[in-house]
């Protein structure tokens, strides 16, 4: 019992080192848009997100789509690891409940 609380305190430990790396950040879907789709000229960029329960879209300068690239990336990793260490404090609090349960 007391290996896995120890190992899933160490891996909870990592997560929030990893958390800590994580640069600028957003949400969103970035996609090409046309200005006519029938004939896919007029390419521009646009992302879209949800944010305190208001959807926006936002126009993306073509000179901006690494960046935005990257901190979407950033803001799925984050996401990720907050789930990653939400599962582990609820596998952290079933082992520490166990652990206390006193025995008839």
């Amino acid at each position: 019992m007391s290996k896995t609380l120890a190992g899933i305190k160490k891996r909870i430990h990592r997560i929030k080192a990893e958390l800590t790396a994580i640069e600028a950040m957003r949400p969103g879907s970035l996609t090409r848009q046309y200005k006519d789709p029938q004939n896919r000229l007029g390419a521009y960029y646009q992302i879209s997100y949800t944010r305190e329960m208001k959807s926006r879209t936002e126009y993306v300068p073509r000179h901006c789509l690494p960046q935005v690239r990257r901190e979407i990336r950033h803001y799925k990793c984050f996401k990720a690891l907050v789930a990653q260490w939400v599962d582990l404090s609820i596998e952290q609090s079933r082992c520490m409940m166990k652990k206390e349960t006193p025995r008839p």
